[in-house]
């Protein structure tokens, strides 16, 4: 029995006892909770469901909940069901009936964990858009995880998502970026306000490879080559270093296109006529504060210039007008003011706020043998993606950037991450899938293999309901992670997985040894395995991290 369908037992003889005492079963939840008591000796699942609607429908809870509990004993798959403390049922299932999880997983396969929360959804997910000036740092990095991880996550359950790579290819940056690039093809120094490192000694020579001649053509000319094979240069080197690892992008949108193409301007003229910019001290204004933002915003500088904003703007109605209705924004620590500007711009070109959803990540710093790491040896002054890719490898990388909630700050111990050991969480994950790959080939080799017809009452050890109901939780938290934009949940899933796989596997022999012969308690134990594997596996692949068969 899957705690999905418990929950429909639980409410099904929830609403049979209230019509029993002639109340209205229409006071029940669409859907009931289910959860796992924090101490099993409670119950292997309990509802407080009686303490919810007790008194709606008029009665006492600690009646209600024994009226419950009594209905519940008496179906088959429930081995009992106790009422405690002011209305609790806890429930304990029949083996068999829970080895009915196994069987589920095995099944569905790949499949299982997803789920339909998110369907119907058209999401836009824009994440990394790190300025094309320079190597992504460890910032973007974390994006690049999180992002992609939570692209995978609101996918499993249903949404058709977009992950949208936003090019900031206009502005003062890319200005600084050329000068940067002429600087270091004439043998100078960086500009003050400009970027150092031997990238960009780097694509400097490879411009000049490419036209020899570009340091003596008139200057806009030599201006605009530089941008034009510079910007290409480094945008071909984000993008490469993303495909390294693991993070590929369905649009690359040019915000330069914007300008280009006149959107910035049209989306402009649109909101003054609709009365949601007005004039003042020679600049345009957007009223965001009528739409919750701390302060008007400028649109239009007084010198013509469309301030960055403005950009903003038009890109978010062009994505509002391919279709997406809902647009997430994957933005770094000094971004929190962005959040009540793009919600207000939605509200201002006439859409409901909620379109528009920001997410804020905090710092990621990395230490080695207690002490900070700061120096690149690319970038010169930061720490970039592929320097932390070569200390610690790519699924080290991309599972401890993603195991934390994005509100928190996290140190990277590089020490820690290169250890062959229980320490290191992505270790202790990969090797629980990678044991669990071993004992079905050594099974195999025995001639011997996992059978969804098993008997499942057979496995009645404490370790192995653990280990079956742990199973069950995935794809609520799939769920979870997905309504609340929290992959995070997948990774700390997958550790307490690991946990209850290896105290099984310390008290249940699994396999037969030297003469003994397989026995219908193998084929059920090797069953529950091989849907542990699965689970490992669908979970590795939702944070786009290996699942190994070998270490």
């Amino acid at each position: 029995m899957t705690p999905e369908a418990l929950a429909d037992l639980v409410r099904t003889s929830a609403a049979q006892v209230l019509t029993a005492r002639g109340a209205d079963p229409a006071v029940l939840p669409a859907t009931v909770t289910v959860e796992r008591p924090r101490n099993p000796e409670h119950g292997d699942y309990a509802t407080n469901l009686a303490l919810q609607v007790a008194k709606k429908a008029g009665l006492a809870p600690r009646d209600f909940a024994q009226e419950l509990a009594d209905a519940l004993a008496a179906t088959d798959g429930i081995d009992s069901a106790e009422i405690a403390g002011p209305g609790f049922v806890n429930l304990r299932l029949a083996a068999d009936a829970q080895g009915e999880q196994i069987r589920q997983v095995l099944t569905l396969g790949d499949a299982y964990g997803r789920g339909t929360a998110l369907a119907g959804r058209k999401i836009n997910l824009e994440f990394v858009s790190a300025n094309p000036t320079g190597p992504i740092h460890l910032g973007g990095t974390r994006w690049a995880a999180v992002g992609d991880a939570l692209g995978r996550v609101l996918q499993a359950q249903g949404a058709d998502v977009t992950r949208e790579y936003y090019f900031n290819d206009a502005g003062a940056q890319i200005d600084r970026f050329v000068r940067s690039l002429i600087a270091a093809a004439k043998g100078d120094p960086a500009p003050e306000d400009g970027y150092a490192g031997a990238y960009i000694s780097d694509i400097a020579a490879e411009v000049l490879r490419q036209e020899p001649s570009a340091l003596s053509l008139p200057e806009d000319e030599r201006n605009e080559t530089f941008r034009r094979i510079g910007v290409d240069l480094m945008f071909g080197e984000i993008k490469k270093s993303l495909h390294e690892f693991g993070t590929d992008f369905d649009v690359y949108f040019h915000e330069d296109s914007l300008h280009q193409s006149g959107a910035v301007e049209k989306a402009v003229e649109s909101l003054k006529e609709n009365g949601s910019l007005y004039h003042a001290d020679g600049a345009w204004w957007l009223r965001s504060t009528e739409f919750g933002d701390d302060k008007d915003r400028v649109v239009i500088k007084s010198d013509g210039a469309p301030a960055y904003i403005a950009g903003d703007i038009a890109y978010l109605h062009d994505k509002i007008g391919r279709g997406f209705d809902l647009c997430i924004y994957m933005l770094g620590a000094d971004h929190h003011g962005y959040i009540a500007r793009l919600k207000a711009a939605a509200s201002a070109m006439g859409h409901d706020p909620s379109v528009v959803e920001v997410l804020i990540g905090q710092l990621v710093n990395l230490v080695s043998e207690g002490k900070p790491v700061r120096m690149s040896k690319r970038a010169g002054t930061v720490i970039t993606m592929e320097d932390l890719v070569e200390a610690v490898g790519v699924d080290a990388a991309r599972y401890e950037l993603t195991r934390y909630s994005v509100d928190s700050s996290i140190d990277i111990d590089l020490d820690l991450l290169r250890k062959s050991s229980d320490e290191n969480p992505v270790y202790y994950v990969q090797y629980a899938h990678a044991r669990l790959a071993s004992l079905q080939r050594n099974a195999a080799d025995l001639g011997l293999k996992f059978d969804n017809d098993a008997d499942f009452g057979l496995l009645t050890l404490d370790r192995e309901g653990d280990l079956i109901r742990t199973i069950g939780e995935f794809p609520t938290i799939v769920q979870r992670a997905a309504e609340l934009r929290e992959p995070h949940r997948v990774a700390r899933y997958l550790e307490s997985l690991a946990g209850a796989f290896h105290k099984f596997y310390a008290v249940a022999q699994v396999l037969p040894k030297g003469d003994e012969e397989a026995t219908p308690l193998t084929f059920a134990r090797l069953a529950l395995c091989e849907a542990a594997r699965q689970v490992f596996a669908n979970g590795l692949a939702l944070l786009g991290v290996s699942a190994p068969e070998r270490m």
